[in-house]
């Protein structure tokens, strides 16, 4: 054995039994027994809303030009929490949301390929519930701020519909879709009264199972598996909402 590794090993050595010797410091994150932000028995009702519009007229981006559309998206979420004990509760959550767009006429040119697309409405909507468990860590001893886990065992229903304008004639897609999910929503809550909370989270883990069926024209069909595994912060799934506490 050279000398280099003796004195790696005998290093090694050293700060570990220093370090099991040494006296344990308090850094402030034992959660053993955490304070109550909220209380066992407490009822949470809330939910969170998203709408936006969207009306462009001879809109250009990228490689998109000529650009006309109209459309808007709209997301509800109501939900409802029962505290099992001090800081942990168990309840449902609901959603619905709905999307559309219509695009009168929008350009593509590509490498000196030039499509143009006519006449395309396109609308969806879906439905979704979800068994959630709620779990709040308090900052601090005021009991306003905590951070909070909502995780979420969701089944959906969806359907779409595509319609444009083609060859002299209308070409339609209708499509029904089937999802099951598990995901994991931190965020950041405070109250802002005595009952009344915001809270900001976000949607960072996931795991999700999709199956669509769709039929063209009325003539031909298709179906469609999907799986999709996500750990990743997204700014734009951004979510904010309401909560009274009773």
């Amino acid at each position: 054995m050279n000398k280099s590794l003796k004195a790696v090993i005998t290093a090694v050595l050293v700060l570990w039994s220093v370090s099991a010797g040494a006296q344990r410091h308090d850094r402030g994150y034992d959660l053993s027994n955490p304070s109550s932000f909220v209380g066992q028995g407490w009822w949470m009702v809330g939910g969170t809303a998203d709408y936006a519009f969207h009306n462009m007229e001879d809109y250009s981006v990228l490689v998109v030009d000529g650009i006309d559309l109209l459309g808007y998206n709209l997301t509800v979420s109501p939900a409802f929490c029962y505290m099992l004990k001090d800081n942990f509760g168990i309840g449902a959550r609901v959603e619905y949301s709905r999307n559309m767009a219509r695009i009168d006429t929008a350009k593509v040119s590509i490498a000196g390929v030039d499509l143009a697309l006519d006449r395309y409405h396109t609308i969806d909507h879906s439905f979704k519930t979800k068994a959630i468990m709620r779990n709040y860590i308090p900052i601090g001893d005021q009991k306003v701020f905590a951070l909070v886990t909502e995780t979420q065992l969701s089944f959906g229903l969806g359907q779409s519909k595509v319609a444009c304008k083609q060859d002299g004639g209308i070409n339609g897609t209708y499509a029904q879709s089937y999802s099951l999910g598990l995901n994991v929503c931190p965020g950041l809550v405070a109250f802002a009264s005595d009952k009344l909370a915001v809270e900001l989270s976000v949607n960072m883990l996931g795991l999700n199972l999709s199956h669509t069926k769709q039929i063209h024209n009325q003539i031909y069909t298709g179906e469609a598996n999907s799986t999709s595994v996500n750990f990743k912060i997204n700014v734009l799934s951004l979510g904010f909402g309401l909560y009274f506490f009773l």
